[in-house]
């Protein structure tokens, strides 16, 4: 149950401020960088799946090992590099294989990747900690 707490609680925060994220803040940017590449409808199954094996991710190798034991900190430091190294290989690869591809896209999703799942890795430590007593 404390597991799918932290699930619950790090997606809801991790899609939250992706959702912002995407579809006011940086959407100006990626259509200016990189509009050609961007399909009209996004593959909403896609994204689920992403969403649902990203999470996973998360929790697993930073929620979980700051539930056990560690603190809000290592939550922080786990989820951001899960999310850097993540971000990081999805946009280099990118970069090295797509034409048009954008280097300041590049650079602004790994920040951003990195950034936002370290957030939500802390918010659902703490939300876990806080209601599960875990």
């Amino acid at each position: 149950m404390t597991y799918a707490l932290a699930y619950v609680a790090t997606a809801l925060t991790f899609l939250v401020l992706d959702f912002i994220w995407l579809g006011y803040v940086a959407k100006p940017l990626y259509q200016q960088e990189i509009g050609p590449l961007l399909l009209e409808k996004f593959n909403v199954a896609a994204a689920v799946g992403f969403y649902l094996v990203f999470i996973a991710g998360v929790v697993i190798f930073a929620v979980a090992p700051a539930l056990q034991g560690g603190t809000w900190r290592t939550a922080l430091l786990y989820g951001a590099l899960f999310g850097f190294f993540a971000y990081a290989t999805y946009d280099m690869t990118n970069l090295a294989t797509l034409q048009g591809w954008s280097p300041t896209v590049t650079v602004v999703d790994i920040a951003w990747g990195t950034f936002l799942t370290g957030t939500a890795a802390v918010a659902g430590y703490s939300v876990t900690r806080t209601l599960a007593g875990a």
